[in-house]
């Protein structure tokens, strides 16, 4: 007995351990309003659906085109770039976690903000990569010198989340510029809902990564697309290293349904116009009851409330039925990120919101 256990701790010792990623709450009862993990309110593109019906299933006993051909064809005439310029794979979170992959191994330390997507420092345990985190400042928005420093590499997300606040390409194209030996990955998950690209520097600059997802604007969230467009020099060398690790990453489906997603601009643009509007209505709502929050530009807003502690808030709301995300984290642990649903979902929440502020939960 002794020896057994012996042996289970010396093959323990060799385990790659890793304090994983924690996914908002995705729960069973459909009836709840999910304000929670920034999912698209809206169905994707109605072709879409024509399409899957249609599709000869007999093809998924075949292995799916590794080049992601179709989806590559949409999103290279949408974004006018070259094949050589697009890296398609399984979500945005297997392009970014490729990416660290690939591209972070100086030793160095890779520098992103200690505020945003809380699955950077993740890949960075995974891999085995130093890293900083970067205060952001009080209004939640970077300090462009603290990325102008020696690196193994530069993360930003632009909108950031869970804040939503948008920095200019301008300061971006500064840090860019300023790390010539590192790559910087510019993470554009939420850039549809109010911000500008950095697309159009990536034929100045062969060191700038910039990755999107189909889960958010484009109502995709459920079949996993993502992709990355950089220099021919990136994009090469991330594909050495996604064909050394699964060749066969984007399923069929996948494939055609996203190149349909990607044809319909007018739904696309339609969808956005709404999220948008929507988002801008319930800023004034909240601020009306006192709530403050940063400009968001994503699909979501950052708010907290001066007298009434946010995970009262969260608390009261689940209770309820609406579900909004909450982090018990230094800065932020007085704050709810709150997605934009419907009108409707977001009447009831606004509702539902007066009524807690109105007995105020201590």
């Amino acid at each position: 007995m002794r020896k057994e256990n012996n042996d289970r701790m010396g093959w323990e010792e060799n385990v790659r351990k890793v304090t994983p990623y924690v996914p908002g709450e995705q729960p069973e009862n459909k009836k709840v309003i999910k304000l929670n993990t920034n999912e698209c309110p809206y169905p994707p593109a109605p072709g879409i659906r024509k399409l899957a019906g249609s599709i000869d299933y007999s093809r998924l006993r075949l292995y799916p085109d590794t080049e992601a051909k179709r989806l590559s064809e949409a999103l290279c005439g949408y974004y006018h770039i070259m094949p050589e310029q697009l890296f398609t794979g399984i979500g945005s979170d297997d392009v970014l976690a490729m990416s660290f992959l690939t591209f972070f191994n100086s030793g160095k330390p890779v520098l992103f903000p200690d505020i945003t997507y809380s699955f950077y420092d993740v890949w960075a345990g995974l891999f085995r990569i130093p890293y900083q985190q970067k205060k952001l400042d009080e209004k939640f928005r970077i300090v462009k010198e603290d990325y102008m420093t020696e690196n193994g590499g530069i993360v930003i997300p632009n909108p950031n989340a869970p804040t939503g606040v948008l920095e200019g390409v301008d300061v971006l194209e500064e840090i860019v510029a300023a790390n010539p030996g590192s790559v910087v990955i510019i993470d554009e998950a939420y850039v549809d809902f109010g911000g500008e690209s950095c697309l159009k520097l990536i034929d100045r600059y062969e060191n700038l990564l910039v990755v999107r997802t189909f889960s958010k604007s484009r109502a995709m969230a459920g079949l996993r697309i993502g992709f990355a467009m950089g220099s021919p020099k990136l994009i090469h060398y991330l594909k050495d290293a996604k064909f050394s690790f699964n060749s066969y990453t984007m399923n069929m489906l996948s494939v055609e349904l996203g190149a349909e997603a990607v044809r319909d601009e007018k739904y696309f643009q339609d969808t956005i116009k709404k999220i948008v509007a929507t988002r801008e209505r319930v800023k004034k709502e909240l601020l009306g009851m006192g709530f403050v929050f940063p400009d968001s530009k994503g699909n979501f807003i950052f708010a907290a409330h001066p007298e009434v502690p946010a995970k009262k808030i969260f608390e009261e709301l689940k209770v309820r039925g609406i579900y909004v995300r909450y982090w018990e984290k230094p800065r932020i642990d007085n704050y709810l990120r709150i997605t934009v649903g419907t009108d409707e979902e977001m009447d009831i929440l606004i509702n539902n919101l007066r009524s807690i502020m109105k007995n105020k939960p201590e």
